[in-house]
């Protein structure tokens, strides 16, 4: 459930603005604040069954647009590049102080290179 939870939590970060209002409402109770279907009908006094519906059609929408753009696999390939540069440039650095006497500008931008990685990580 809560490989579930992130990958529509991506979905909807990318593709929400898309969803109509009432989609988007629906979408952020039952996965951002984990409402119940019961909760949600209560709250916008429909049947629990319109509120399954609105989910499912929501879910769908966002899986196409997935599907048809990919902004969600491609964000998360870049963020394991990143990840994978950030490996390699921990592995030169260590590589760097074993081979050179330490030269401080050098280490510097290892650690401006490192602090710009890491902030890409963040997003």
């Amino acid at each position: 459930m809560f490989d579930r939870i992130v990958q529509m939590s991506l979905l909807f970060d990318f593709y929400g603005q898309l969803l109509t209002e009432k989609q988007q409402k629906v979408l952020q109770l039952y996965y951002g604040n984990d409402w119940s279907l019961g909760e949600i009908s209560e709250q916008e006094g429909v049947s629990r069954q319109a509120v399954y519906d609105h989910v499912k059609r929501a879910e769908k929408i966002l899986f196409e647009y997935e599907m048809k753009l990919g902004l969600v696999q491609k964000f998360i390939s870049t963020q394991n590049q990143i990840r994978e540069i950030l490996k390699i440039l921990e592995k030169l650095e260590r590589k760097f102080l074993e081979s050179y006497p330490k030269d401080e500008s050098i280490l510097e931008e290892f650690e401006n290179i490192k602090k710009i990685t890491r902030e890409l990580l963040e997003i």
